[in-house]
C-alpha cells in the first residue's frame, strides 16, 4: 500500500509517500512558508539532489495539491497518478482524552480535534489545517490520524493524575498525557525485539532532541512518561524550561509584568538551552562553544545530563529494575557528549558505557550497542522512525475497512 504520511505545522506541511510492502520511502518533502509566500523542498528515491522550488501557497488544500503535482510529476515524481495514493496518516501530537488509538477520519473525529485546539493551539490548529486541506485535495482518500499522545495512554491514574482538584480534571480534562508516542513506541518496540521478549522488560526510552521526553515502558507499555499536560513538561530543551517550581511562573509574571500568553511563549521561546547559554538553541552550537570554554553553554548541557539520570533513576524505581535505556531522535542519536554526561556515574545502576563506540555512533542509521559486555544494562543508540510507525497504522486501519 502506498500510504502519504503527513506532518501539519502552522505554516509547514512534512509529507513522506511510504511503500508499505518494502517500508521504503518513495519520496518526501516539505512546504514551508504556507500563507506567506510558499517554497518547497522534495525529492525521491531515485533523485540525486533535492528540488527546491519558490511557489505561492495561500493555505494547507494549495500546499496538498503542489505536493500532489509533485508526487506525480512525470520528471520529477514517483507515481503516475493520484489514485495511487491509498491512504494519507497525519501526525497529531495531542489527542486530549478522546483518543486512545489511531483512527479513520470522520466528522465526529474532527470535531473531538476541534476540543483539543486549547490544550495544544500551536499543533492541534495546524493539524486540523492540514487533514482539511488532503480532504479537499484527495476526496475520497481515507484519512488516518495517529496521535503522539497515544501510546502513553497505558499509564495509571496515579501517574497520569495531577494533585489539583479533581473537579478541574472532569472540566477541563488537565492529567499527564505525554508526547513523541510514535517514536517512544518504535524504539521501545525494537528494543524488546533486541532483548527477545516483551514480558518482564524495563526500558527507559530518552527521545532527545529540540524537543525531549523520556518513558518508562514496562512489559512493551509506558507507565510514566516526563512530558506532561503539554510538550513544556520534563526536561530542559532547545527553547523550552521543562519542569521547574510553580511558583517560579506567578513570579516571573507579577515581577516583569508579563500576561499568561506572553509567559507562556516565554517559556517554549525563551528558556532552555538558549536562556540559560544566553545564545544557543542548538546541541551542536552548545557543543562548539563548550570546547571554546563557555561556561554557560556547559551549565546548559550538564543540567539536561543531569535531570535525565535523574529520569533513570527514578523510572527504575517506578518499573523496580531497569533492563535497557535507549537513546534516540536528533540529540539522542548524534549527540556521543550528551550520552557520556548522563552515563557517567551511573555505576550504582549497573551502567557502562563503552567510549569508543559511543564516540564513533552519530549520524548513522543501523542500531547500535553503547553499552560493554560487562554493563548489567544494556544502552542502545536506536534510529527512531515515527513516520514509518504512521505509515504502518494507517495501512491497519484502512486495511480493515476494505
Amino acid at each position: 500500500m502506498k500510504v502519504l504520511v503527513v506532518n501539519a505545522g502552522s505554516s509547514s506541511l512534512k509529507y513522506q509517500l511510504f511503500n508499505t510492502e518494502t517500508n521504503n520511502v518513495d519520496a518526501k518533502g516539505i512546504c514551508e512558508r504556507i500563507g506567506i509566500d510558499g517554497r518547497i523542498e522534495h525529492s525521491t528515491s531515485l533523485m540525486e539532489e533535492k528540488i527546491k522550488c519558490d511557489m505561492p501557497m495561500p493555505n494547507h488544500s494549495v500546499a496538498t495539491r503542489i505536493v500532489v503535482e509533485f508526487l506525480t510529476d512525470p520528471e520529477v515524481g514517483c507515481i503516475t497518478d493520484m489514485s495511487e495514493i491509498e491512504a494519507v496518516g497525519h501526525r497529531i501530537v495531542h489527542g486530549g482524552d478522546y483518543f486512545s488509538e489511531s483512527c479513520l477520519v470522520d466528522d465526529s473525529v474532527i470535531a473531538k480535534l476541534e476540543l483539543c485546539v486549547d490544550i495544544a493551539p500551536l499543533h492541534t490548529s495546524p493539524h486540523l489545517m492540514g487533514i482539511r486541506g488532503c480532504m479537499e485535495v484527495m476526496p475520497g482518500i481515507p484519512q488516518v490520524v495517529v496521535f503522539d499522545t497515544a501510546f502513553h495512554q497505558t499509564m495509571p491514574s496515579k501517574a497520569y493524575f495531577y494533585p489539583i482538584p479533581y473537579t478541574l480534571y472532569e472540566k477541563y480534562k488537565i492529567r499527564r498525557y505525554g508526547f513523541h508516542g510514535t517514536s517512544h513506541r518504535y524504539v521501545s518496540h525494537i528494543m524488546c525485539d533486541i532483548l527477545g521478549r516483551v514480558e518482564n522488560t524495563k526500558i527507559v526510552t530518552c527521545h532527545i532532541g529540540n524537543g525531549s521526553s523520556i518513558s518508562a515502558v514496562k512489559d512493551g507499555k509506558v507507565i510514566d512518561t516526563s512530558m506532561g499536560f503539554t510538550p513544556l513538561d520534563g526536561v530542559e530543551m532547545g527553547t523550552r524550561c521543562g519542569s521547574i517550581d510553580p511558583s517560579i511562573v506567578t513570579f516571573i509574571m507579577k515581577h516583569e509584568n508579563i500576561d499568561p500568553d506572553d509567559m507562556n511563549d516565554f517559556m517554549n521561546k525563551q528558556c532552555g538551552f538558549l536562556g540559560v547559554s544566553g545564545k544557543y538553541a542548538d546541541s551542536r552550537d552548545i557543543e562548539k562553544a563548550i570546547l571554546e570554554g563557555d561556561k554557560k553553554s556547559l551549565l546548559a548541557a550538564n543540567i539536561l545530563a543531569y535531570q535525565i539520570q535523574k529520569y533513570i533513576g527514578s523510572y527504575a524505581a517506578a518499573m523496580n529494575g531497569l533492563d535497557a535505556v535507549v537513546f534516540t531522535a536528533g540529540m539522542g542519536e548524534n549527540n556521543p557528549e550528551l550520552r557520556t554526561r548522563v552515563c557517567t556515574n551511573m555505576e550504582y545502576f549497573g551502567i557502562e558505557l563503552d567510549a569508543e563506540i559511543n564516540e564513533a555512533a552519530h549520524h548513522q542509521s543501523n542500531i547500535v550497542k553503547l553499552s560493554t559486555d560487562a554493563s548489567r544494562v544494556g544502552v542502545y543508540l536506536i534510529p527512531t522512525n515515527e513516520e514509518l510507525v504512521i505509515a504502518s497504522e494507517t495501512q491497519k486501519i484502512v486495511s480493515g475497512i476494505k
